[in-house]
């Protein structure tokens, strides 16, 4: 036996529409969607110029794992509470700096 689903919703996915951004900011781990507590900032210097910088989120299970990753490989420049987190917007970003998923 199936279950009915809302029309609506379904219309709007066959569309092209995409499903509803998350109100919480989640953590950028893969597969992971736990709340956001930690913003590990970063840049990769051989791509970026030294002031810009990106942004991944972490839950307090993945915190350590992705600074480990980014860590040796030189990226890491900080780790901050998300509630302390201020994003600076930047000329390359477009005014906007927004978290963004490993591997995007």
């Amino acid at each position: 036996m199936t279950t009915p689903q809302d029309p609506q919703s379904l219309l709007g996915l066959l569309a092209g529409g995409a499903a509803a951004e998350p109100k919480t900011p989640i953590c950028s781990g893969k597969g992971c969607r736990a709340a956001a507590q930690w913003v590990l900032v970063w840049n990769n210097p051989k791509l970026h110029t030294p002031e810009r910088r990106k942004t991944w989120l972490a839950c307090e299970e993945h915190r350590e794992h992705l600074s480990q990753f980014l860590g040796v490989r030189g990226f890491l420049r900080d780790t901050v509470p998300f509630a302390q987190w201020t994003p600076e917007p930047t000329a390359e970003s477009g005014g906007e700096q927004s978290p963004a998923r490993p591997g995007r």
